[in-house]
């Protein structure tokens, strides 16, 4: 697999490997120049204050705190919503059993609960199912943990129905429920709904700001006071204080601002290329599945020598597993990029075809 420092060929690069990869646009530049900044730790950064007041009332949410990244983020509900050795029930394809190296476990001390699911979303009546009462030989589940939208769900929502009766089934048996929204805004966008209309079901909910919405640096963790005033000192002893941090919150603030529509546009140019490569041969595509920016491949070759065919032909992208690709749209990829990475496809598609691939 290619690394993210992977040197880009002399051909034009198209760069699908993630929306993390996004540059601040100039307004963001702009804001960072002329930020008012304090000391964030000492609370007194006036410009992390009003994205932090901003981001919860989008959420719908009594508090929130600007933290350095999403993993963080979540790593600090899991930590503050519960004592060390109860149990949390997470879907077992989640970012935060996948991608964030053991902490749960590591940090907050907790039992982990993996559970199948419908591309990101568990059965409510199964995650009822293993709820558990704390008693002298079991631990106790404090909190069930979603991801909306779900990464390698390839981009796939949790319908609101669905979130409506994971708020049910929590509420009968004393579980809080954290999201992991990392993505939640694309969610929104694309169901058509304010993100008010996703949050609310849960207790607290985690999202980037440097996916997407491009900022350079960033997330939020939205929840009660309480919650964040204990998230603040796990903040603090993550070490992930910052000082004049306003100078990142700047980028934020032009994010929840002017960023979320702009979303649609990357799920218009995710259906549009994945319609186009659909058809190509050696390649697949469950077009059903395309909800938002992200694109999952099938590949009869190896996924691993798709991705460096595509590399060569000027196009970035992950295998995800041995037979799939991972394609994600953000700010950076215009309909020039859409044309050019249609092109590629279709250039390492015929050489497969005739059998030539050195």
């Amino acid at each position: 697999m290619y690394s993210a420092a992977f040197p880009p060929s002399s051909r034009y690069v198209v760069d699908l490997r993630s929306d993390t990869v996004t540059r601040p646009t100039p307004e963001m530049y702009e804001a960072m120049q002329n930020a008012p900044v304090g000391d964030d730790v000492l609370g007194d950064d006036p410009t992390v204050t009003e994205l932090e007041e901003l981001a919860a009332k989008m959420t719908g949410k009594e508090a929130a705190l600007f933290v350095p990244s999403g993993t963080m983020g979540n790593q600090i509900a899991l930590a503050s919503h519960c004592d060390r050795g109860d149990a949390i029930i997470v879907e077992e394809e989640a970012h935060i059993v996948y991608y964030e190296v053991g902490g749960p476990a590591m940090l907050a001390g907790v039992v982990t609960f993996t559970l199948p699911s419908n591309r990101g979303a568990m059965d409510p009546g199964n995650v009822e199912k293993h709820f558990l009462k704390r008693n002298l030989h079991t631990p106790g589940t404090s909190l069930l943990c979603l991801e909306n939208t779900h990464n390698r769900g390839g981009g796939s929502i949790i319908p609101i129905e669905t979130m409506r009766e994971y708020r049910l089934i929590a509420e009968q048996h004393d579980v809080k429920i954290h999201l992991d929204g990392a993505r939640v805004f694309n969610a929104a966008v694309a169901l058509g709904v304010p993100v008010i209309d996703i949050t609310e079901h849960v207790d607290s909910v985690n999202f980037c700001l440097s996916k997407g919405l491009r900022s350079p640096v960033g997330s939020l963790l939205c929840g009660s006071h309480d919650l964040i005033d204990k998230g603040r000192i796990w903040r603090k002893r993550f070490g992930g204080g910052m000082r004049q941090a306003g100078i990142l919150a700047a980028c934020g603030l032009v994010s929840l601002t002017k960023m979320v529509d702009r979303l649609a546009e990357d799920h218009a140019r995710a259906k549009d290329l994945a319609k186009r490569i659909s058809v190509l041969p050696g390649l697949s595509i469950d077009l059903d599945t395309v909800e938002t920016n992200m694109v999952l491949v099938n590949t009869d070759a190896p996924a691993g020598d798709w991705q460096a065919w595509l590399a060569e032909a000027g196009v970035l992208c992950f295998p995800v597993a041995a037979h799939r690709l991972r394609l994600v749209f953000h700010g950076d990829i215009d309909d020039d990029c859409v044309d050019r990475a249609e092109k590629a496809f279709q250039e390492v598609a015929d050489r497969c075809q005739h059998g030539i691939t050195n």
